[in-house]
């Protein structure tokens, strides 16, 4: 193992010294605390970059290491010890240690938890949201903190293009033009740095597929792929409409609506898609309540989902919600026998804002629902202010 952890080492080191990035948002809490730090996010959001940043601002960086390679299909915990011997013959004693996809290793919290135990900063990155959870929620609690990362926001959308436009120079037809411009087409080709840079349906597939086999399939041993694709691509087709387990195994096909709850959380822990239900003061409501599910990323619901080039529409709602996602916001959606508003947003006990999204508002058909659905929930729980939101 340890001639296979140095060529590893090495190949790694030469890859990234050539890797050409944009900078992400990296806030000073994780470089200045001692906790270990965990960044998540789904497959090719630009965790790895985020690491690199943080390497550059570390007084030592040597000590990185990707697990996400074919080589270490044997790497156990056990191995983790060598892994550290072969670092210090390579480039002598460090305290920064940065491990990436590091959830790939049964047991990998126990030898960070030895690091931090023994002062050495730590940072991991991991794109399965159970087994962190998992690991984090017990041998790491209270000495951690965790960072969620996605794919590009319109910002960073903007200047992966060579653009900056701040706030204030938004004036004017033609400044207004240019930003709608730009809006048009992030909100078809979304955030992944490397879509972006390529526009290589290729990218799209190849993560797509990926993160199916790898990280959904094979890691929760599910033999029948054709049922798992069949509901992935229903779903995507049908973003932000309400759904309930037993009506989407109707459509699907699945005799059992508890195969479906697996299979949804399954590709959940992957961050592919996302879930919310509909809000109920009581937890048991709630929890049977239809659910809505949303995509990480636009890409991929135009190049996956059915029919889905003109539901503009549906498109912003899902920019809107993983935008609500990276703010770390809490959400649900509310609606009663009349009206429906799509995210109420949960600040400590209280719901604290509504806000619906619309692509236009010049249909008065279409003005009247959506105004009526935000006044809904407005009044519902007694909101001053509700948002609509339109391209």
């Amino acid at each position: 193992m340890r001639h296979i952890l140095k060529d590893v080492i090495q190949d790694q080191k030469s890859f990234l010294a050539n890797r050409k990035t944009i900078e992400r948002y990296i806030p000073s809490s994780m470089l200045n605390s001692e906790e270990i730090i965990v960044i998540s996010g789904v497959r090719r959001c630009g965790k790895s970059v985020l690491l690199q940043q943080i390497r550059r601002e570390m007084p030592q960086s040597d000590y990185f290491f990707n697990f996400d390679d074919d080589r270490l299909a044997r790497f156990a915990q056990s191995d983790f010890q060598t892994l550290y011997e072969v670092f210090i013959e390579l480039y002598g004693e460090q305290d920064y240690f940065f491990f990436d996809e590091i959830q790939n290793v049964d047991g990998w919290e126990h030898f960070v938890k030895r690091l931090y135990n023994s002062g050495k900063k730590v940072f991991v990155t991991g794109s399965n949201a159970k087994m962190l959870s998992k690991e984090l929620g017990t041998l790491l609690t209270g000495c951690h903190l965790s960072y969620e990362l996605f794919p590009f926001s319109f910002g960073e959308f903007l200047k992966i293009k060579g653009e900056t436009i701040h706030e204030s120079e938004i004036n004017g037809t033609v400044a207004h033009g240019i930003i709608q411009a730009r809006f048009n087409d992030y909100l078809q080709t979304g955030g992944f740095p490397m879509y972006i840079k390529s526009l290589e349906p290729l990218f799209l597939k190849t993560l797509y597929d990926n993160i199916l086999y790898r990280d959904v399939l094979v890691r929760n041993s599910i033999s029948n792929d054709k049922e798992l694709k069949e509901l992935f691509l229903y779903l995507v087709s049908n973003i932000g409409k309400p759904c309930s387990y037993t009506s989407l195994a109707k459509v699907v096909g699945f005799k059992n609506p508890t195969t479906i709850k697996n299979y949804i959380e399954f590709i959940e822990n992957t961050y592919l898609l996302q879930s919310i239900t509909q809000y109920s003061d009581s937890i048991k409501v709630q929890i049977r309540n239809p659910k809505k599910i949303y995509c990480i990323d636009n890409a991929l619901v135009m190049k996956l989902g059915f029919h889905f080039s003109e539901e503009t529409g549906r498109l912003l709602e899902n920019l809107v919600f993983v935008e609500l996602r990276r703010r770390s916001k809490e959400i649900y959606y509310y609606s009663d026998e009349k009206s429906e508003c799509d995210f109420v947003l949960k600040e400590g006990t209280v719901i604290a804002e509504a806000i619906q999204v619309s692509y236009s508002m010049e249909n008065p058909q279409v003005k009247e629902r959506e105004i009526n659905g935000v006044l809904a929930a407005m009044r519902r729980f007694n909101l001053s202010d509700g948002y609509i939101l339109t391209a």
